[in-house]
């Protein structure tokens, strides 16, 4: 029996769940508030130029294969990838020198004996080792599950797993976990940034984030036409299996009936009735009452205090030099520990922050282009764009800031405010209401912050939740599993 399905958001979760269900014959429609798809996979517009203003960075491309493959078709057919080399260039404030690490493996070994000495090197290999089998551990029973407890994590582990569970020091943290491998304060900083993958201090989150080390190894991939267009590609196969697409249409309310997730109604007074509805907002946005009063109760609140990082971000179109960039780029602080208590502690901005800058007109080449470029430099804030904006005098302290420290690793950005868009936490709430510019959902601070986000089923029955800020966590795989796994949950109901 055909079901009427209202989704509400176009980001990659609500996009891949649009195209499940409308492959399987359901009757699909995603409501979106903004002009186009994507959510966070956002294009920023700067003359000609068409910047990438969310994620950058495509990895496990076995998520997408299998989404595609789902629907009947192969991710090839809509996407050209190419893999890099170069995962990441690294740099740091007051230090000489800079270390490239590769996808292959040996090579990144090779780079960072050079770098820092043997042992740093032979300490390398265990980690990535250490980082391969985390992510076994988890991958069946969590990252592929249905949201679990600890027990259910145990269960799903089995006999056999309750090992490589405790393998994986969940009751540690990734700082503590890297000291065993890295003597070096420079490595420690650049593999402890994986903790900002998903918002938070690498201070405080579990060593268990360690497998994003494995995911990059797996592959890192640059998409033909930027992110966005992976947004395209989604919404091109919902389109093609049925689903419709309605943008520039801001839900107002869940409506209930009987008890359950009954329809929406627009801002506009149109109400749509439906038996399923899946939010593809931020789970926060439901229980502070975006959706209406009906419908709070549904998911559990987010303390402002558990909101994962935000972040200040220039998209730029811009001439530089010096500094022979790649796609991806950091360029750490001197003071990593001072950084993220200022983040974590002090809810400020960092006096020295360390940056990131993603080349988007470049791959693994290094070579000067003669011409503007397409930049996103990024630096971490604190998710208080709500109810605390950045004072206008601290901004512009941490805009010098950003932009001296990039100087002094040897990048000349000729600036050009003509050529610049800013987006603050502030700018991010205004896109992803009640966050207060999260990006992440909630921060994964300690062990049990892994089992804090919602699953896909909700109190209220009939309303689904699927987003980064759900099982199984943020990023763009992880927000299209979360789409699958809602996706999969409304077929089992069938």
């Amino acid at each position: 029996m055909t079901q009427r399905v209202l989704i509400i958001g176009a980001g990659i979760a609500g996009l891949t769940a649009a195209a499940m269900l409308a492959s399987r014959g359901h009757d699909v429609t995603v409501l979106e508030r903004q002009a186009a798809p994507g959510g966070k996979m956002r294009h920023l517009a700067i003359g000609d130029a068409r910047i990438d203003g969310g994620p950058t960075v495509f990895t496990m491309r076995w998520v997408f294969d299998e989404i595609f493959a789902a629907c009947g078709t192969s991710l090839a057919e809509h996407l050209t990838l190419q893999p890099v080399e170069v995962l990441a260039r690294h740099a740091w404030d007051g230090r000489p020198g800079r270390l490239d690490l590769f996808a292959d493996i040996q090579r990144s070994a090779e780079a960072i004996g050079a770098f820092a000495g043997a042992a740093e090197a032979r300490g390398y290999l265990d980690f990535v080792a250490r980082a391969k089998k985390t992510f076994s551990a988890l991958e069946a029973p969590f990252i592929r599950a249905s949201r679990p407890s600890p027990m259910g994590l145990v269960s799903r582990a089995g006999i056999g797993g309750m090992g490589r569970l405790l393998a994986t020091s969940p009751f540690s943290t990734l700082w503590n976990a890297l000291g065993e491998h890295f003597q070096d304060a420079r490595l420690r900083q650049l593999f402890g940034r994986y903790a900002t993958y998903v918002g938070s201090s690498p201070f405080l989150a579990p060593a268990t984030l360690m497998l994003i080390a494995h995911v990059e190894q797996e592959g890192v991939w640059l998409v033909e036409g930027g992110m966005h267009r992976v947004a395209r590609a989604f919404e091109a196969l919902a389109a093609a299996k049925g689903a419709r697409f309605r943008y520039e249409s801001d839900v107002a309310e869940i409506l209930v009936k009987g008890g359950r997730a009954a329809g929406v109604r627009l801002a506009d007074g149109e109400v749509l009735e439906a038996g399923t509805i899946i939010s593809n907002g931020d789970v926060a946005a439901i229980s502070a009452g975006r959706f209406g009063q009906a419908a709070m109760g549904a998911v559990a609140p987010v303390p402002r205090a558990r909101r994962s990082l935000s972040a200040v971000t220039w998209g730029m179109h811009v001439r530089t030099e010096g500094f022979p960039l790649v796609r991806h780029n950091v360029f750490f602080s001197g003071d990593y520990t001072r950084e993220f208590d200022e983040l974590t502690q002090q809810g400020r901005l960092p006096s020295t922050p360390t940056v990131y800058v993603c080349a988007q007109d470049r791959g693994d080449d290094d070579s000067a282009l003669d011409g503007p470029e397409r930049l996103l430099c990024l630096i971490n804030a604190p998710a208080r764009g709500d109810y605390r904006p950045i004072p206008p005098g601290a901004l512009a302290e941490a805009e010098r800031a950003t932009f001296a420290l990039l100087a002094r690793c040897g990048l000349t950005v000729e600036r050009d405010p003509a050529r610049e868009i800013l987006t603050t936490p502030t700018g991010f709430d205004a896109l992803f209401p009640a966050t207060g510019g999260a990006l992440y959902g909630q921060a994964v601070h300690g062990w049990s912050a892994t089992f804090a986000r919602p699953g896909t089923q909700t109190k209220l029955p009939g309303l689904h939740v699927a987003s980064g800020s759900a099982h199984p966590g943020a990023g763009v795989p992880m927000a299209a599993l979360s789409g699958r796994l809602a996706a999969l949950r409304v077929l089992e109901g069938r």
